[in-house]
């Protein structure tokens, strides 16, 4: 048994989702719905940690959620009124228990359970410090750096984490747990994102507002960037410890990441998702007989293409949703294939038809390539190539796995370059104004709010401390794993 990585590296990968409620009796099973409609975000493990007031009780696996917590035996051990969760990509290396996260560890306070998604570009620099200061180490998550801040500190566990996160760089949203309190903390930047919702008299967090409407909760609004909110039984407070700073939210989570039914930042991704097609259609117009959406990710862009270009929209790609990520692959031959696995033809609507296909993104060029040749051997007359993102040319540092530089399509070759590789007759990729539109702006101008798209700008909001130090041979860095 192999990974079936080779048919997944072409998309960049979300590392991790987060969940927590407080005050409310069936937590643990609330939590493990939650990570469910999260599972997008991240499929390599999972993890819940519960409170009833006396003690904590942990659950962490490598697998899928629904495998994990699936037992009601494993539930019936989460007992308590507060419980948070944590669905986990890893990013180097294979996925080991140690890293799965909500971490926990005992405190001089008590307990303390904490999660995050992101990046801490400053990690390896903190756990080296750390080190030398005694700190034991018990994984390679950066996450874990939070937690030996914190138990170096003084004050109240708020105090505490308060300071800890002053000493911290990057994009971040951390959900923590003790024994009489919940809190949720995004980074002054708010490149990551957290919702806050309610159901009757338990309030939520979590990385999206989907995770909401699969246990009928509502959604009251987003955690505002440099916010920290803390959750008791007597309510929830807010406080605000950073300087405040400009947002620059992900701007590929209305891209790709996000699941299209939530809502984020005020914006259904869905409806954003569609207006980036409206906006490619404007751009990079062509005659065609039919809009193929690549899925899943594509659809909303390609309904969008469709509508502005009247030109008709269908199903050309059919996905196999029941391919895991393990598969034996008995043979070189066989393992060229393997886009297969995931994609089909649907020969009756491409067979004869210039066809446009939709994709959010073109990474290493590999699936693309490989969907080209689909759709020619399948009688395509033409095949024009879409992409609703700009080019993809630089490495996220900020949560989001992303192959290096050089592994970019797009870091090394021009539109004209990548079209040839990939087999197409035409490329295009929407603009960076283009996006901004759809996003509600008249372009990308500095004087407006931005997004952080990096990927595409190569403008870094955040200092890459790590980065620089791996860069100079004259420091010593202890790199550590990205922990989601």
């Amino acid at each position: 048994m192999v990974t079936t990585q080779p048919y997944d590296d072409d998309k960049l990968h979300e590392e991790c989702a987060v969940f927590g409620i407080f005050g409310h009796p069936e937590s643990a099973a609330l939590t493990a719905l939650g990570l469910h409609a999260l599972q997008h975000r991240g499929q390599e493990a999972a993890g819940i940690v519960s409170s009833d007031d006396v003690q904590f009780h942990a659950h962490r696996e490598i697998g899928l959620v629904g495998d994990i917590f699936g037992d009601p035996r494993v539930i019936d051990r989460l007992s308590g009124h507060s419980a948070m969760g944590h669905t986990r990509y890893s990013t180097t290396g294979e996925p080991m228990l140690r890293n799965v996260q909500p971490l926990f560890a005992e405190l001089e306070f008590g307990g303390l359970s904490i999660a995050h998604n992101g990046n801490l570009t400053n990690a390896a620099t903190m756990r080296k410090d750390l080190v030398s200061r005694g700190c034991i180490f018990q994984s390679t998550t950066d996450t874990e750096n939070i937690v030996h801040l914190i138990a170096t500190r003084r004050g109240a566990p708020v105090e505490r984490m308060i300071s800890a996160l002053r000493q911290v760089e990057g994009a971040y949203s951390i959900i923590a747990m003790t024994q009489d309190s919940m809190v949720g903390v995004r980074d002054p930047l708010g490149v990551r994102p957290l919702v806050l919702g309610r159901l009757g008299d338990s309030y939520i967090l979590a990385s999206e507002s989907c995770a909401f409407d699969i246990i009928a909760a509502d959604y009251v609004r987003d955690i505002e960037p440099g916010e920290l909110v803390v959750i008791t039984k007597d309510g929830l407070r807010s406080h605000w410890p950073f300087p405040k700073q400009k947002q620059r939210f992900c701007i590929f989570e209305y891209i790709y990441f996000a699941r299209p039914d939530s809502v984020v930042e005020g914006l259904s991704v869905y409806d954003a998702r569609k207006r980036i097609g409206v906006e490619l259609a404007s751009e990079a117009f062509v005659e065609a007989d039919v809009i193929i959406p690549v899925p899943d990710s594509g659809v909303p862009s390609a309904l969008g293409f469709s509508q502005a270009s009247n030109i008709p929209f269908e199903f050309g790609i059919i996905r196999n949703h029941y391919v895991g990520r393990t598969f034996i692959e008995p043979s070189e031959e066989i393992r060229h294939l393997g886009v297969k696995l995931k994609h089909s033809a649907n020969r009756a609507h491409v067979e004869g038809k210039r066809v446009v296909l939709v994709d959010d993104s073109i990474v290493r060029g590999t699936t693309s390539k490989k969907i080209v040749e689909m759709m020619r051997l399948a009688g395509a007359s033409e095949v024009h190539m879409r992409v609703s993102s700009p080019p993809t040319n630089n490495s996220c540092y900020y949560g989001v796995d992303t192959p290096e530089r050089e592994k970019l399509l797009a870091a090394n070759n021009s539109v004209e370059e990548i079209r040839r590789l990939i087999g197409a007759d035409t490329l295009a990729f929407i603009s960076m104004d283009g996006l901004y539109r759809a996003m509600g702006h008249d372009g990308r101008n500095q004087d407006q709010p931005q997004y952080c798209d990096a990927c595409f700008s190569g403008e870094y909001p955040i200092q890459l401390t790590d980065r620089l130090r791996e860069h100079d041979p004259r420091q010593l860095s202890l790199l550590a794993e990205t922990g989601g």
